[in-house]
């Protein structure tokens, strides 16, 4: 190989280690985002269980407002009772004192219940707003150190691509910018070696997607410093060094 495909094996070599080191630095920046995300659903939670709060004691004021008119109601009943005159006018009194005292009893439970159930969310809210607390101050700690870590990361990454663009100017602006293109589309792997099956085979791949390559794109390699491109993937090809993997 030539000096064009060698410094390329290099610029690859360096392109490898600036995306790790970039992968690790939007890892980091994206535990804050996790940790943050965290926070909001629990605070959407508790905003939703103080909705529902709310709600229950609206209806339970209803409630509670019905049944003193109800009660005010079973009262002038029991007045017109003492009053009744005939026996007749005395059991329908009685029989519609009767269905008010149970249709209060009914809604009496259901204030119980609503009751009950303010109480269970009052205690949710609670249990909600301590997890909020903890997951603050779990925030500030990954987002602390977050930040220490991302001014490391962020150190590599400008040395590393100082070190891209020295290696950059050894290579001809096309070939660069065709470098460039490939490894956008490969996640930074412009490059693939050819491989062989065996020691023996003549048959050659793409050490990219494994497709089959002419011997001949071999042969062009080994004796001229050529751009070749895999037919299928596009991937800048290049021989391997003997002993190397």
């Amino acid at each position: 190989m030539g000096p064009i495909l060698e410094g390329l094996i290099k610029l690859q070599r360096i392109e490898n280690r600036l995306r790790a080191v970039k992968t690790k630095l939007a890892r980091c920046r994206r535990s804050v985002l996790f940790q943050e995300n965290q926070l909001r659903t629990l605070q959407s939670g508790l905003e939703a269980k103080q909705e529902e709060i709310k709600m229950t004691r609206i209806q339970a004021d209803r409630l509670e407002l019905e049944l003193k008119e109800r009660d005010a109601y079973i009262t002038k009943l029991r007045s017109q009772l003492n009053l009744a005159r005939t026996n007749k006018e005395y059991s329908a009194i009685l029989t519609e004192l009767n269905t008010a005292k149970a249709d209060d009893a009914k809604l009496e439970n259901q204030v119980l219940e609503l009751m009950k159930n303010l109480e269970a969310d009052q205690a949710a809210c609670a249990e909600i707003q301590k997890q909020i607390e903890e997951q603050k101050a779990r925030v500030e700690q990954v987002r602390t150190e977050a930040e220490v870590k991302a001014a490391e990361y962020q150190k590599d990454i400008d040395a590393i691509q100082a070190e891209w663009d020295e290696a950059a100017k050894q290579i001809p602006a096309e070939v660069l910018n065709l470098f460039v293109r490939v490894a956008e589309t490969y996640d930074g792997e412009a490059m693939a070696a050819i491989e062989k099956s065996d020691e023996h085979s003549t048959s050659y791949s793409c050490g990219g997607c494994f497709m089959g390559l002419p011997a001949e794109m071999v042969n062009i390699l080994t004796t001229k410093d050529e751009i070749l491109r895999c037919t299928n993937c596009t991937r800048i090809l290049y021989l391997k060094e003997s002993g190397s993997d």
